[in-house]
């Protein structure tokens, strides 16, 4: 097996390249005078099973061509089977027509990808699960709720738990990491525009008096709605709010907005390269997923079950 990586995050592939023991590929990611992308590989792949680790995070269409321009180096490198590796699968929101004459931009990036030239796709908690039959391609979607569960046993123990879905669509992602906590009570944020131009109503579905509420979601963009939904957890008479999220897009403000929330910490993943900016916030944890893909790695390498991690 070897492990190639494009520069979207490039010490989670070291830290996936570590858990495995395997040394990262050498490989260049260059860019023209006019932006364009080239990558090289600089060692023999011929027959080997190759697993290339690429987030479409920010900027997101950089990161997909060089995806794309990765795969496409491999395949005509003779590459025996090539494993796309995307922690964070950018588009992932794009996943149906809202509207007329609108696009669905998820099905287009999985149909680049395939023909790219990839066999096989590995990512982490897809915004929607239909994702997975975007692919011709056999594609493992992997739960980043095991890890998230080891550290809020680790923080909170014993306590008066409650996990909380900030919109009816994340209920069956709350009811699996309640699931995990020894069936933590569930609870749900509903929140509703009686009509345009006006705030929220955030309506609390469950009694949350008197808990500590563990908010989980897939994706945190701008935080809005997730430190409005703390605030209407306090007001209902939560003991305190923290959020475990997947991915921490954290565009524009959303690191200043969870600085000065309710918000106890928000604690989100490696599967994007941190920022800067949250990486400096104290209110903001990241745990690794790197032994996870790692695993799940080692796993497709060996064709063994994957689906066994999660039992």
């Amino acid at each position: 097996m070897k492990i190639m990586s494009g520069n979207a995050n490039l010490p989670l592939a070291r830290a996936i390249a570590g858990y495995l023991e395997v040394p990262l590929t050498d490989a260049s990611v260059r860019r023209f005078a006019d932006e364009e992308i080239f990558v090289e590989i600089h060692e023999n792949v011929r027959g080997e099973d190759v697993f290339i680790i690429q987030p479409t995070s920010f900027p997101a269409n950089d990161n997909l061509m060089e995806l794309l321009i990765g795969i496409d180096a491999l395949r005509r490198a003779s590459a025996r089977r090539i494993t796309a590796v995307v922690p964070y699968f950018g588009y992932a929101r794009q996943d149906r027509k809202p509207g007329p004459r609108t696009p669905i931009s998820a099905k287009l990036v999985a149909n680049l990808i395939t023909e790219a030239g990839a066999n096989r796709v590995l990512s982490v908690d897809l915004h929607a699960g239909q994702i997975q039959g975007f692919f011709d391609i056999p594609t493992d979607n992997l739960y980043a709720a095991p890890v998230m569960a080891a550290d809020i046993q680790a923080r909170y123990g014993n306590e008066d738990l409650m996990v909380v879905s900030p919109d009816v669509g994340g209920v069956v992602r709350a009811r699996a990491l309640a699931k995990r906590l020894d069936n933590a009570p569930l609870a749900i944020v509903d929140k509703r525009r009686e009509r345009p131009g006006e705030s929220e109503v955030m309506n609390i579905i469950g009694n949350v008096q008197d808990r500590h509420c563990i908010l989980i979601d897939d994706i945190i963009d701008s935080g809005g709605t997730l430190c409005n939904a703390a605030t209407a957890l306090l007001e209902h008479g939560a003991k305190s709010v923290a959020a475990y999220i997947t991915h921490g897009v954290l565009s524009g403000g959303a690191v200043a907005r969870v600085n000065g929330s309710a918000l106890k910490e928000l604690v989100i993943t490696d599967s994007i390269l941190p920022t800067e900016a949250s990486m400096a916030s104290d209110r903001i944890r990241v745990l690794s997923v790197a032994p996870l893909v790692g695993e799940a790695i080692r796993r497709i390498a060996d064709e063994s079950s994957v689906s066994s991690l999660f039992d």
